[in-house]
This record gives C-alpha cells, structure tokens and sequence, in this order.
C-alpha cells in the first residue's frame, strides 16, 4: 500500500491581466469600500480574447513538468476540475493530452469533474483514492483545476477572477492526506447555476449561497470533529490545526466562516476558546441554526472574538484570493499555495484543514498532515517554483473600462465560431499557451509563446 499519498508537487498560472477593485468600485459608481471592505477583494484577474480554461490549463501542466523534471511518461492518471463549460462532450482533459501524446503516452485514465467550485476537489479525490488503491499502476496522478469566473453587470460582477493550478499526487508526499478525517455535505439547492448554455454568466442567489455555505461548513466541521473524535478519543477543536483553509468566493466570508467555526467552538465548549471569549459568545448560544445564519450581532461578535486566531490561522492563505479574485474549482488550492508561498519553512509537522464549497450544493471539509519533503518536492521548492510574488508584481493593471470592454468580447465570441483573435501575447509570460483562432467547425487552435532565444511554437489544434 502507498504510503503518505497525497500533493508531491504544485504549480499555478493566472492572467497577467487584472482590474483593481478600487479603481472597479469607483467606475461603477459604489460606495467608496464596497469591494475592498465590503468583499474583502484587492484585486481581480480575467482572462483576456487570448486566453480561456483551455489555454491555462496547457500553461500550468507545461509548467510544472518542466520545473519538476518530470516526464510525461510517468502520469498515470490525469483529472480536470472546472465549470468553464467549452464543450459539453470533450472534456478539458482531452486538449491536454496533446502534451503527452507527443511523448507517446496515452495511457492515461480520467476526464473531467463537474459541478460549480467543488470539481477540482472531487478530481483532487479521486486521484488520492486512485493511488491508495489497488488499481495505481504505480505512476503519478495529476489534478488540474482551471476556471475563468465572469458575471453580468451588476453586484455579482467584482466576485470574478481566473486561474489554473495543477497538483501532482502521489506517494511519499510533502503534503499527505489524513484520509480518516473527511467529512462530507451534500444537498440539493438552487443557490448559483448555469441554465443558459447560451450565457457564461450564472445565475445568482447571493444571500442563499453565503447561507448555504455557512450550513455546508457548520455540518462539515460537526462530522469532522465526530470523526476526530472517534480516531483519537479526544475532542477536536481549532488548536488541533495550525492553519484552515477555505474555499474564498470573496474574502469576507472567509472571514465569516473562520468566526462561524470559533462560534461552533464556544458552543462545543471547546478548549480553542478563552473565558473573555466564551462569555461574549454566550448571549448566542440558545439560537436555532436559521435564527444564527440571519442574526448580524453574531456574525459581528463572534469576527471580532476570532480575530486574533484568525490572524495566526487563516490571513496567511488569502493573498491569492484577495489578488486574483474568485478562481472557482482553483480558489481553495490558491489560497493553499498562499499558505506555502508565506511559511514554507514553517509548516513540516504541521496539520492543515481545508473546506471545500460548490454551489448546487456540494461540499468536504478535509485534513493534510505536512512533512518536509525531498527536493524538488521540499515545500520550500514548492514555494519558490510557484514563483507567486513575481507573477503578482509583473501583472498588467487595466482600467474598468478596458475590462468591461473585454468581457463584452467574450459575450460575443462565448460559443461562437470561425473567428481568429488578435494573437496578441505581448503581456503573456513566455512559454504561455494562447488562442489564436476557432474555426468553422468549432475547432481550437493554440500557440506557445516562445522562451528567449526560442522560437514560436508551432500551432496546437484540437485532435491534430
């Protein structure tokens, strides 16, 4: 049996486009702090006429065989995770088997994981149970997580954002799953959707998700902890994790979740929490589960208790999701890679739990262990391949209009055919996947810009 399956290695790829929430706010007429306070957002990343889920995705695994030596030949298993809907029968997956084709391997199982932001996690699983079982051929399974997250005009629109991640999974790893302690919600609610497959854009509950979410995190937590409890005869609580990780639409419901598990706590009467804190807590501890989810004098209670163990827990995983914006199936995995681009060198031996949501409704709540690995695979050379303060400092900061400009392009171009786009990479770092057209018959075509002193990759088609 494999030992300690779980991440090996990571990678992440987002536009270098991107649209200040501040400068968003103002163009839109909002009130001064509407998404920065109000969201909690700093920044967001879109996809600009060159680049799609596709093109991403073609960047991120390129990327991370290269910088990890691996070959093609050794990938196993290959999942996708995304709602990005290019195709409603090729999977994602299929485009990026011209990577490895070209080395002569295509035997690789796995296509494509569907539903709003939990895809990459149910891809991420299935990979892990892959290698835990019977059926591992004894190679490596690699999990891509790619989205471009757009929304009408209206105040949906600044919860947007877009990258791709691509996690190798197998065993020995720096980042090791403890598999006993997952725990699951599943139900069925109309809280974000996307009927219209003429339209990018969903259709959105605001208040019911957060609520929904909120419910989804109270059930996981409860069942994790049950779970813990029942493995190490001994209760759970939040100073059993160094760090929690979470699924971030917008920043501040992240910071709405964290208070919610520090609520959960008290009521737990759980050591996480001091007499100062209990007592504040206290005047909420006979609400029902709905008269919690609406009452605005807990949620602002219980985030000025959390505060402090928020700071030391939580704030080091949201540089990413507060700088890109919402990558749907890559927002959890985002925030993770914050977490090692910050305390790389601190986390071997460390727990971290992670909360996974997808609209509709879907979501886990799940616990890695963290080693110190062997280069390449040490988290400190994670860290540095991911290279994320680099790739935040060389984006291209476009003004509202430019972006508002863009998405009324890709309204026009979403499911369209026999066009060729502008084939302009001149913001694209080398070696970035690109569209460059879609002919008559709906089919893709894909460049790569070229490395220094390379020249231009020839022409990427879909099935050639």
């Amino acid at each position: 049996m494999a030992k300690n399956v779980g991440i090996v290695a990571m990678d992440i790829y987002f536009p270098p486009s991107c649209v200040k929430q501040e400068a968003l706010e103002a163009h839109d007429g909002a009130s001064k702090g509407k998404y920065t306070i109000g969201l909690g957002q700093d920044c967001m990343a879109f996809c600009s006429e060159v680049e799609d889920v596709i093109s991403m995705s073609l960047t991120v695994v390129t990327s991370l065989l290269e910088k990890y030596k691996i070959d093609p030949k050794q990938i196993g298993r290959l999942e996708v995770g995304s709602e990005t809907v290019i195709d409603k029968s090729k999977s994602i997956k299929t485009f990026l088997m011209q990577i490895f084709e070209e080395h002569g391997n295509t035997d690789i199982e796995g296509v494509d994981s569907t539903n709003a932001c939990y895809g990459g996690t149910a891809a991420l699983f299935n990979c892990v149970n892959w290698v835990e079982s019977n059926s591992w051929d004894g190679r490596y399974g690699l999990v891509v997580c790619t989205d471009s997250a757009v929304y009408a005009e209206g105040p949906a629109r600044p919860t947007g954002g877009a990258a791709a991640i691509a996690l190798l999974i197998g065993p020995d790893a720096p980042i090791a799953f403890e598999s006993k302690y997952r725990a699951s919600h599943m139900a069925h609610v109309y809280d974000f959707y996307k009927p219209n497959l003429a339209s990018e854009y969903p259709v959105v509950d605001g208040k019911l998700s957060q609520t929904c979410y909120l419910m989804a995190l109270d059930s996981c937590y409860k069942q994790l902890c049950k779970k813990y409890e029942k493995f190490e005869g001994k209760q759970f609580s939040l100073s059993d994790a160094e760090y929690f990780v979470f699924h971030s639409p917008y920043n501040k419901l992240v910071q709405k979740s964290f208070a919610r598990l520090v609520y959960n706590d008290s009521i737990r009467n759980a050591s996480s929490i001091d007499e100062a804190s209990k007592e504040k807590l206290a005047p909420f501890s006979t609400l029902s589960g709905d008269e919690s989810y609406q009452s605005r004098d807990l949620e602002k209670v219980s985030q000025q208790v959390a505060k402090p163990l928020y700071d030391a827990k939580v704030q080091p995983t949201t540089l990413m999701p507060k700088q890109v914006g919402n990558m749907y199936t890559a927002s959890l995995y985002a925030a993770f890679a914050s977490l090692i681009h910050n305390k790389s060198s601190e986390l071997a031996g460390k727990r971290v739990v992670l909360f996974s949501y997808g609209s509709g409704l879907t979501a886990t709540m799940f616990s890695l262990q963290l080693r110190e690995g062997e280069h390449p695979f040490s988290l400190a050379n994670i860290a540095s391949v991911m290279n994320v303060a680099e790739k935040l400092k060389s984006r291209h900061e476009v003004v509202p209009e430019k972006f508002i400009e863009t998405l009324k392009l890709m309204e026009h171009r979403y499911g369209a055919k026999d066009f060729v786009t502008s084939k302009d990479s001149s913001l694209l770092p080398p070696g970035t996947y690109y569209l460059t057209e879609v002919d008559s018959l709906y089919r893709r075509f894909y460049s790569k810009k070229a490395v220094e002193g390379a020249s231009e990759n020839g022409t990427i088609a879909n099935g050639h």
